[in-house]
């Protein structure tokens, strides 16, 4: 499958590559087809590039690789996507990153929305946790880190 996008030029895609989002992304409800595509080798962050809108990706990181602490609840979610539970360990867990421009030492990502993406049904849904102690803001590299 061929895929035109603003960013990466067009895409020869395998439709088992796919990654279908039911729900959409939030404020994006009509954009259900993604696909995630590697920043490059050496970095922590992918693409999360919509199908059917060529202008449409989101940078995506494992909030894990900059707040090993972070926590999230599944079964909630599992349970909205009729996915097993008992498989909850193969969940791939996102979150959206937004850098300031020239100022990648401020980026932050929204923690409360995670997207949980099931590898096996190349299915992805996007959550928002309630009565979270993160943002939809959150740093990703602390004070003391820079």
């Amino acid at each position: 499958m061929k895929v035109n996008t603003t960013r990466f030029g067009t895409l020869t895609l395998e439709e088992e590559k796919l990654i279908d989002m039911p729900a959409g992304m939030l404020g994006f409800p009509n954009q259900r087809r993604f696909v995630i595509l590697k920043h490059r080798d050496d970095s922590p962050f992918f693409w999360y590039q919509s199908v059917e809108d060529p202008d449409l990706a989101f940078l995506i990181t494992n909030p894990s690789l900059f707040h090993p602490e972070y926590d999230v609840d599944l079964t909630e979610a599992l349970k909205g996507m009729s996915w097993d539970l008992a498989k909850k360990d193969i969940i791939m867990l996102y979150v959206v990153v937004n850098i300031p421009r020239g100022c990648p030492d401020k980026m932050t990502a929204n923690f409360i929305g995670p997207i949980l993406v099931n590898p096996e049904k190349c299915q992805a849904v996007q959550t928002v946790m309630a009565n979270s102690p993160y943002s939809h803001k959150y740093p990703l590299i602390k004070a003391n880190e820079k």
